[in-house]
């Protein structure tokens, strides 16, 4: 995953999975705090014939649709010595309850026995905790989140009637987020799928689930946002909501006001470790295509373009030429990759996919995900000023099914503030590319986040090997530059304002 370049201070928000509460074995003590309600000084004074207007009924959807979903319960082991592994490489020891930021929340079950007096054995004690689901066929598929039920032994799935059946794991796809679960009986309640294309920004939501293994809690609120990308090396775009979702919703539906099934809830963010008002679900169509291909194969190819790409601000769309700042700017192209044989070029900006407008760079992975390998995808980019459109044939997803030196120069007297000199003949051989090496820097360039040591590689999108060259392409810029730097093994364009 891209980050961006600079020393920037960044207060830590967790991005926590909304997963069960895990229960210890031997019983698990839960606080519930009270509220007080404080009357005002003052209150604002309301008429008391005034009653909402427009407001959903979700009681019928409730009452409709809520017998299909269901309390995932699972069960499983883990090895402490691995646990301590983990433990070692992150410094610190594992807190259950999230606050370390960096490790998932609830990952997954919690140490049993613990103050219980009892014996486990280390080398495999028992662990549990709980998720929602719900089911898409009345023959027992039933959706839910991969995290749910990762490292489980044993899966039961109860209903709202208190049926409980073991669940077979048809598959799981830990890069979406999505896990298929098969229980063996017949006639069973069914939820109505929806289309997530179709929903809104502002249009209400419901939501059901298990938050702290309290069954068939029904939530609701808006849809705060679409497409949203988070920092979790994930490639779903996201729908956010307000609904309030804790641990234990992971893996319910997320309804429209029409019944419909549109997201699988699945993250919150979180200073604390519960709701704060921002939750995220996975968008239906996506996980239907996941979820029928794990059925009819067992398993989830996804489909790979083989490129970086990062956000359009304003600075870059200046930089660029572009009308407005839209699109998924190219920070790197994976040598022999899709991209690459298609001719994509850092610097290139992707505006859109088979006639579908890419306005944030996290709609192109997005529409990738909605696409299998081998097809064929229209791409209209944006290089050099000017449109053109590339055919590109997808590929197949990396990994699991689950992107003596010389005297530096001053560049632009000081307009972007850097001094460089060209990489030296082994530095380009073991770099694999040509650029010139950031020797030191000020001014507007440090205020961007370019660092020395940085090399850079190329300037709007032109690719650069001497000062000549980097020194010609800013003589042509008049308020702002785009300079694609290369940190280590990072690629991103760093926007500069000179003007």
């Amino acid at each position: 995953m891209n980050t961006p370049l600079g020393r920037q201070s960044v207060k830590k928000v967790r991005l926590v999975l909304a997963l069960a509460t895990a229960g210890v074995i031997g019983g698990a003590g839960v606080s519930l705090v009270q509220s007080n309600h404080v009357q005002a000084a003052a209150p604002i004074a309301m008429a008391a014939t005034a009653a909402p207007m427009g407001l959903p009924d979700f009681s019928q959807i409730t009452t409709q649709y809520g017998p299909a979903v269901v309390n995932i319960s699972v069960t499983g082991t883990r090895d402490d010595a691995d646990q301590d592994e983990r433990t070692a490489q992150r410094g610190q020891r594992e807190d259950p309850f999230g606050n370390d930021p960096f490790f998932e929340f609830f990952r997954r079950f919690q140490q049993p026995g613990q103050g219980q007096g009892r014996s486990v054995p280390r080398e495999a004690p028992v662990v549990r905790g709980q998720g929602s689901g719900f089911i898409v066929s009345a023959d027992g598929i039933v959706l839910t989140n991969a995290h749910v039920v990762r490292g489980a032994k044993e899966v039961t799935v109860k209903l709202t009637d208190r049926r409980e059946y073991v669940a077979k794991v048809l598959g799981q796809d830990p890069k979406t987020d999505i896990a298929v679960l098969k229980i063996e009986a017949k006639n069973l309640p069914v939820v109505k799928i929806g289309r997530t294309e179709d929903l809104r920004v502002g249009e209400w939501v419901l939501a059901i689930g298990s938050p702290f293994g309290f069954e068939n809690t029904v939530t609701a609120g808006v849809v705060s946002a679409k497409g949203r990308s988070l920092p979790d090396d994930s490639s779903v775009s996201f729908i956010q909501t307000d609904v309030a979702v804790n641990p234990g919703n992971s893996g319910g539906p997320l309804f429209n006001t029409r019944g419909e099934v549109v997201g699988i809830n699945s993250q919150i963010y979180s200073r604390t470790g519960g709701y704060q008002g921002v939750s995220f679900a996975i968008p239906i169509d996506l996980a239907g295509r996941i979820k029928d291909q794990i059925v009819a194969h067992g398993k989830v190819e996804h489909a790979r373009l083989g490129v970086a790409v990062q956000e359009v601000n304003q600075t870059l769309a200046d930089s660029f030429k572009l009308d407005k700042p839209e699109g998924a700017l190219v920070s790197s192209v994976d040598k022999g990759g899709p991209a690459d044989q298609a001719g994509l070029q850092p610097g290139d900006v992707i505006r859109s996919l088979d006639g579908k407008p890419i306005v944030s760079s996290g709609d192109l992975p997005a529409a990738i995900g909605l696409s299998a390998p081998g097809d064929t995808v229209r791409l209209d980019v944006w290089r050099q000023g000017a449109p053109r459109e590339i055919n590109a044939k997808l590929g197949g997803a990396k990994g699991p099914a689950t992107t003596a030196a010389s005297k530096g120069e001053e560049v632009a007297q000081g307009k972007l503030g850097l001094s460089l000199r060209p990489l030296a003949p082994n530095e380009q051989q073991a770099a694999g590319t040509a650029g010139v090496v950031v020797q030191d820097v000020a001014g507007p360039a440090a205020r961007a986040g370019v660092e020395s040591g940085d090399v850079l590689l190329a300037v709007n999108g032109t690719p650069v090997s001497s000062v000549e060259q980097v020194r010609a392409a800013v003589a042509k810029s008049s308020k702002s530059v785009a300079l694609l730097i290369q940190r280590g093994e990072d690629k991103i364009f760093v926007p500069v304002r000179i003007g």
